[in-house]
């Protein structure tokens, strides 16, 4: 099994995480996305921590 990690940061966009990983959240909730996850760099999104594509509206810069 490969339990290799890579991390992307998209030009103006989210920043992707490439492989199993598991999110816990402040009230202990734990979701295991599998494959590809992207995480919001804009602060807009209404799923933090994940993206929802809100960088586009806001046109977000980074």
């Amino acid at each position: 099994m490969d339990n290799k990690i890579k991390i992307e940061i998209l030009e103006n966009g989210p920043m992707l995480v490439h492989g199993d990983l598991e999110v816990k959240s402040n009230a202990g909730n734990v979701e295991a996305p599998k494959k590809v996850t992207a995480f919001c760099r804009c602060g807009a999104s209404q799923n933090k921590p994940f993206c929802d594509g809100k960088h586009r509206k806001i046109e977000f810069c980074g």
